[in-house]
């Protein structure tokens, strides 16, 4: 079901931005006079955007070890190492069913993976937005095994990464690309089991008038420029938090896996993958706007375009990927069948069109996805000569949307939506 005005990303943050701006702020977001200054200097593109991408930590935060941001085993077949960060192979998805595995998912970490003990961890909400007015020293709390015992839903959601694809804005359109150098890989498809954020909400004692929740997450505080901006979070409005977000504690049926939340996170459908909180410890809950780094000075566009203020990260553009590695190896005059995903945040594919080098032709969709979270599909290609050739795919989605051939630039390189044209060597 298509989501109401008052639980979409992109009209929550342009209420949001306007409040902002205006000095309506509740919590530290970014100085608004200093952004108004960045955004009219933007001779100093590259440098303005480096700053206000989280790319990694600037230094190690006490008791962290710089070298092990990730714990999970990162198998070159499976997985490449970003930073602190790392990217799916598509081509570990051949073969595989509608969900990631646990083992291939894309880990996006601004610092490190935290080591926590489900024993002692807690929910703690807290703010003027529920009754009494609990304070953040003086919360409402919730353990572990009082969430089990609540009433469970399983949600199959799609994750993905604001900047999936970034690398392809200098590959394909010679334009800088400031951040993590994603390929298509920072996107999953996983079934995330756990409590609905709106039931401990209403247990928590929400009042009719709260506005916004913020989560924060429990990994160490983001550091950039000398600055330290605190933990990762970000505001959501109350509707968005009671319509369809998670506090999952199960991923593929099974616990929570540490770098992707143990033993607690947010799954927010439909919204860019920051907004998914992971290792949720505090949420604020407010009667006023809420606001901190990453809705105001980082995940948002900027560039020519754009307002000073920058632009909301609306729902995540149309995408297509090949299950196949960067360049590779194909027998020439041999039937290949080729295999990919597409998807979309606006929702289920409809149509995927594949051009081998011959023109576009449809390909053919796994029945089973459709009206799912991606869509899986299949072309054969028998390549006729030896040599380099050149594959590309592009889908369209159940409201128009499509992939164009050059992606609209944006100084942090988000949303990438362009056709990718993927290499292979036929021998």
């Amino acid at each position: 079901m298509r989501q109401s005005p008052s639980t979409t990303e992109a009209a929550h943050d342009a209420g949001r931005s306007r409040q902002w701006l205006t000095g309506q702020a509740h919590g530290p977001g970014v100085d608004r006079d200093r952004l108004l200054e960045v955004g009219a200097a933007m001779a100093a593109v590259t440098a303005a955007a480096a700053e206000r991408e989280p790319v990694a930590v600037s230094s190690a935060p006490v008791g962290v070890d710089p070298g092990t941001p990730i714990v999970k085993p990162l198998p070159p077949a499976l997985l490449r190492p970003l930073d602190t960060n790392a990217e799916m192979h598509w081509s570990a998805m051949a073969g595989q069913g509608h969900v990631v595995p646990n083992d291939r998912f894309f880990v996006r970490n601004h610092t490190v993976t935290p080591h926590l003990d489900a024993t002692t961890w807690r929910l703690r909400l807290f703010g003027d937005g529920l009754r009494g007015a609990p304070t953040r020293d003086n919360p409402v709390e919730f353990d572990l095994q009082e969430l089990r015992r609540l009433p469970a839903e399983e949600h199959t959601a799609l994750l993905e990464c604001a900047g999936n694809g970034r690398r392809y804005f200098a590959e394909q359109q010679g334009e800088p690309t400031p951040g993590v150098d994603w390929g298509l890989g920072s996107v999953g498809v996983a079934r995330w089991r756990g409590v609905p954020l709106g039931t401990v909400l209403r247990l928590a004692g929400l009042r009719d008038d709260a506005v916004d929740v913020m989560p924060e997450g429990l990994d160490p505080d983001y550091v950039t420029g000398g600055v330290n901006l605190g933990r990762v979070r970000r505001p959501l409005p109350v509707a968005k938090a009671l319509d369809d977000v998670l506090l999952a504690y199960e991923m593929n049926g099974e616990p929570l896996p540490a770098d992707h939340g143990f033993p607690v996170r947010v799954v927010v459908p439909g919204w860019v993958g920051i907004s998914s909180i992971k290792w949720v410890g505090p949420i604020e809950v407010a009667t006023t706007a809420l606001f901190s780094p990453w809705n105001t000075r980082f995940y948002r566009m900027f560039g020519p375009g754009h307002p000073a203020d920058g632009t909301v990260l609306t729902t995540q553009p149309v995408r297509s990927a090949f299950e196949l590695a960067w360049d590779a190896r194909v027998p020439a005059g041999a039937e290949v069948l080729l295999t990919g995903r597409s998807w979309s945040g606006n929702g289920p594919i409809e149509r995927v069109e594949v051009d081998t080098g011959d023109g576009w032709r449809p390909a053919d969709l796994v029945a089973e996805d459709r009206g799912g979270a991606w869509q899986r599909w299949t072309v054969r290609w028998r390549p006729p000569t030896t040599g380099r050739h050149t594959l590309r795919a592009r889908a369209t989605d159940r409201t128009g949307a499509g992939q164009p051939d050059r992606a609209a630039p944006n100084d942090l390189a988000y949303l990438f939506d362009a056709v990718v044209a993927h290499p292979v060597t036929a021998c």
